[in-house]
């Protein structure tokens, strides 16, 4: 697979389970995640189990609907940028939530090894007062 089809099977999987299942895949074993400051899990995150307890589980049980849709890629090398919005529902406000965002993906020999996030935060934290 390239460094394309890698990053889109993280997104474009039938299911949210299968997106999943394509990211465990393929992520390093100290993969670094990091979500944008000012973003309500702003942070670097190092290693799947990290990331998973720190964005994902809080992801999947703080927000209704929540998910990224991908306009369009844009790959260079060992670069892929993924970019669309955003969009969910906060479930302590009831309150929709949409965003613009782009990731950033690092991958090395069919592994990937850093995801950067960058978005536009203050629509995601506007939702959650």
């Amino acid at each position: 697979m390239t460094n394309l089809e890698i990053v889109k099977s993280t997104y474009e999987g039938k299911t949210s389970e299968e997106n999943g299942r394509n990211l465990v895949e393929h992520v390093a074993e100290n993969i670094a995640w990091t979500e944008a400051k000012g973003f309500p899990y702003g942070g670097t995150y190092i290693g799947l189990e990290n990331i998973t307890k720190n964005v994902f589980s809080r992801l999947g049980s703080e927000w209704i609907d929540y998910k990224f849709t991908p306009e369009d890629y844009v790959a260079s090398g060992d670069k892929v940028v993924a970019y669309g919005t955003y969009k969910g529902t906060y479930k302590a406000t009831g309150r929709l939530m949409e965003a613009r965002v782009a990731h950033l993906w690092k991958l090395n020999a069919g592994k990937i090894i850093s995801f950067e996030q960058f978005v536009d935060s203050q629509s995601v934290n506007d939702s959650m007062k």
